[in-house]
């Protein structure tokens, strides 16, 4: 392999500089940025360090030209493309493979290289402590090349040390390809019905999207946010002094209508219990669902309920909220990954996520835009019909609502088909669940088989694997548990297993269907706004809104033809509807 250099040319002689040690169109390339400094680059054998003040535009020249698969640590490199404006096409994420291949949530560099090379996680080096093994004569630590001399890299390019030089950015990029190599290598030996290689590609643009999604926001009316925080939980304070006025006023519509209870503190689940006990309502706990049956039951529950609601707006979703998340140009924006560390599900921050349904009419497309939605339908019972194999349970898969035809199968009312799947999938056993789950063992032995088996291994703590590869780990089981409380655990752990193997097979074909939909949907000037679930979110110009539907379901009809590859015939289907804001939904004809 060739000694990093740096190379001092314009974009022109760095590509004629690739394309002569034989780089072509496609071939992956490893990258390292830094602003200011400059890029890294390696393919195959041959590694370079360019010095530019900007190098965004250097890779953008690069990718127009070559159309490469970039190789990358993680999302800190798309992040930096995105802020200039770039949008890679392809990319192979080191931290997001690391997690498919390893699981769990820890992905650094030094973490996935250690992994890849079977060296313990335990022992890796941290900065500060003595190099013995890089010593360079009476210099001290040779801190040239990113990997130490017992095969770890370097605490010092980890944190941040790769970025200082060019040469060094080369350099990091080379270990970046190597990693990848190795990479390809054990995807190539997992075990999983699926395909692990297709997982890897389609989770490293997840992550990329990931890195848009924030860099976008997802557009908000903030006058239509101030008005329904308002009606909620009030109007603004004008000082600390008010909002004690504002909460104490928001207690009192509670607290009126129960005798005696002007002192109680609603935001003390002890204390409202206990108020509750008073008035003959004797319950484990206070939370919402267990309250709603009792809302004509007495006039407390109604008013409480709706303080919960005002209370959460108030001090989650409030004025703070708005002020700390919503820029001057309108757009929500928090945190993404693509990964929770667990099934593999996108998570997000600031409330983009979790947002109350009383502030989804705030989310408004803009002017001369609107929002297209697309929510996936019953995709989790869909895919345990792929995954499983289950012949009769894959013919159900073929209706508009999958339910209808396990219903007559199992000679039951809709509703309780519904109840038997779920049950399935999340190792409910009692009441009714129980009963219903009889009829799907002799209607689809496939699927419950392939369910009790993830729950086996779950129960003995042995991680599982999802359709695309994906690693599931196990928890350990505390160490001061009875023998009851380890079977309970045990049994816990088993369901858990059960459940992640359906809904992270759920997640990767949801994150292929996007990934999909991001690279299209650049023709037509729209781009994807928010990913929640099984729910996307594009803003569209309004005079594509249509053509955007479409490519929505071309999309998805595309994703459950390469992820079932022939297999199963599974149909997979969403609801689309063209929004002006989020809450209000206009359902966009299917063609016949």
């Amino acid at each position: 392999m060739s000694e990093p250099g740096v190379d001092v040319g314009g974009t022109s002689a760095v590509l004629a500089d690739l394309m002569a040690h034989g780089v072509g169109p496609g071939d992956w390339i490893g990258l390292a940025v830094a602003s200011g400094i400059g890029v890294g680059l390696a393919a195959g054998a041959h590694v370079v360090g360019r010095a530019c003040a900007d190098p965004v535009d250097l890779v953008a020249q690069l990718e127009s030209a070559l159309h490469p698969r970039w190789i990358w640590w993680d999302a800190r490199t798309p992040a930096s493309l995105a802020a200039g404006g770039l949008r890679a096409a392809r990319c192979w994420d080191v931290a997001a493979v690391h997690r498919l291949l390893f699981g769990g949530w820890r992905a650094a560099p030094d973490v996935a290289w250690a992994s890849l090379h079977g060296l313990p996680i335990a022992d890796l080096p941290t900065t500060g402590q003595l190099d013995l093994l890089g010593l360079a004569g009476d210099d001290g630590p040779d801190l040239s090349t990113a990997v130490r001399p017992d095969g770890y890299l370097r605490p010092e390019w980890v944190s941040d040390g790769w970025a200082r030089s060019a040469d060094r950015l080369a350099d990091w990029a080379r270990t970046a390809a190597i990693a990848a190599a190795r990479q390809l290598e054990q995807l190539r030996a997992t075990p999983a019905d699926g395909d692990p290689l297709s997982t890897a590609w389609s989770e490293s643009a997840a992550e990329m999207l990931c890195t848009e999604l924030q860099a976008d926001g997802l557009p908000i009316d903030r006058d239509r946010a101030e008005q329904l925080i308002a009606a909620s939980a009030g109007p603004r304070p004008r000082d600390e002094a008010d909002a004690t006025r504002i909460r104490a006023e928001r207690d009192a519509a509670v607290l009126a209508h129960v005798p005696g209870a002007r002192g109680v503190d609603l935001r003390n689940p002890a204390q409202v219990r206990a108020m509750l006990a008073t008035i003959g309502f004797e319950l484990p706990d206070t939370r919402s669902w267990r309250l709603e049956p009792f809302r004509r039951s007495h006039p407390v529950i109604g008013p409480l309920l709706a303080w919960r609601k005002a209370e959460r707006i108030s001090t989650t979703y409030g004025y703070g909220w708005l002020e700390a998340n919503v820029g001057t140009d309108g757009r929500l924006r928090g945190g993404w990954t693509g990964s929770d560390g667990a099934a593999g599900r996108m998570t997000a921050q600031a409330g983009l996520h979790n947002l109350p349904a009383e502030l989804r009419p705030a989310v408004a497309a803009e002017p001369g835009h609107v929002l297209v939605r697309a929510d996936l339908g019953q995709i989790e019972p869909r895919v345990l019909a792929v995954v499983s194999g289950d012949a009769a349970f894959a013919r159900a898969g073929l209706e508009n609502d999958l339910y209808a035809p396990v219903a007559a199968r199992l000679g039951v009312e809709r509703p309780i088909a519904k109840v038997a799947v779920l049950a399935a999938m999340y190792g409910q056993t009692s009441g009714s669940a129980g009963e219903a789950l009889k009829g799907m063992q002799a209607a689809y032995p496939d699927a419950m088989r392939y369910l009790d088996a993830a729950y086996d291994e779950g129960r003995a703590g042995r991680g599982v694997r999802t359709h695309g590869g994906r690693l599931v780990r196990m928890p350990a089981l505390p160490e001061d548990l009875d023998e009851a409380g380890v079977r309970s655990a045990q049994a816990a752990r088993g369901r858990y297993a059960r459940n992640a193997v359906i809904q992270g097979a759920a997640a990767e074909f949801f994150k292929t269907w996007a990934v999909i939909v991001r690279a299209r949907a650049a023709a037509l000037d729209a781009r994807i706004v928010l990913c929640l679930h099984d729910e996307l979110l594009v803003h569209a110009p309004r005079e594509r809104a249509d053509a955007v539907a479409d490519l929505l379901r071309v999309c998805l009809n595309e994703t459950a033809g390469r992820w079932q590859a022939g297999h199963t015939s599974v149909r997979f289907v969403a609801d689309i509807s063209v929004l002006e804001r989020w809450s209000d939904a206009k359902p966009v004809p299917a063609p016949n």
